[in-house]
């Protein structure tokens, strides 16, 4: 996962209704319905059944850092997917995004103009066309730099060009080295 992965996935559990289950057998268990079978559970947190079976079971009680911090990633990424659906849907129809980032952009400008990246820290809101294609991108597989891109056209409409007002030279925007980037939908 890259850095825009990341930052969707931290907005989507920003919207749960409800917390996640606590206890370690509580998250197996959840883990059990949600993926069928111990083997599969095994298989996601790169353990044996076995292991699954004994922290379902309560026989396990602490499991290594590493471990723990898997099932507690596999738990909120399947939390709530009606909740995550319907917030996606919301943004890509209506709300849009907004991109909050510290990062240093690169542009492409006419002779006379400085196209020198620099790091900028912006809080822009994205419209619902944005957010559609972003969420669209990343559901077909995108790499991370393709959601950068996104990102990047959508600064320059809306930060750089200001919606078409000013700088209508500027031609391609580019986001290089990302400090944090926090999404809000």
């Amino acid at each position: 996962m890259g850095e825009i992965d990341d930052a969707i996935e931290r907005a989507d559990r920003e919207g749960f209704t409800r917390e996640p289950p606590k206890t370690l057998p509580a998250r197996i268990n959840y883990l059990l319905r949600q993926l069928g079978s111990a083997k599969a559970v095994a298989a996601e947190l790169g353990v044996t059944a076995d292991s699954v079976n004994r922290y379902r079971r309560g026989a396990r009680k602490h499991p290594p850092q590493e471990i723990a911090a898997r099932i507690d990633a596999a738990v909120r990424s399947r939390w709530q997917p009606v909740v995550r659906r319907r917030r996606r849907r919301q943004a890509a129809s209506t709300g849009g995004i907004t991109v909050e980032t510290r990062a240093r952009f690169g542009y492409t400008a006419p002779v006379g103009t400085t196209d020198d990246g620099r790091f900028r820290r912006l809080t822009v809101h994205l419209p619902a066309a944005y957010a559609q294609r972003l969420f669209d991108a990343r559901d077909a597989g995108a790499g991370d730099q393709e959601l950068r891109r996104i990102i990047a056209e959508g600064f320059k409409d809306i930060y750089f060009r200001d919606g078409g007002t000013r700088a209508d030279e500027l031609s391609d925007v580019a986001i290089n080295d990302i400090d944090y980037l926090d999404l809000e939908f």
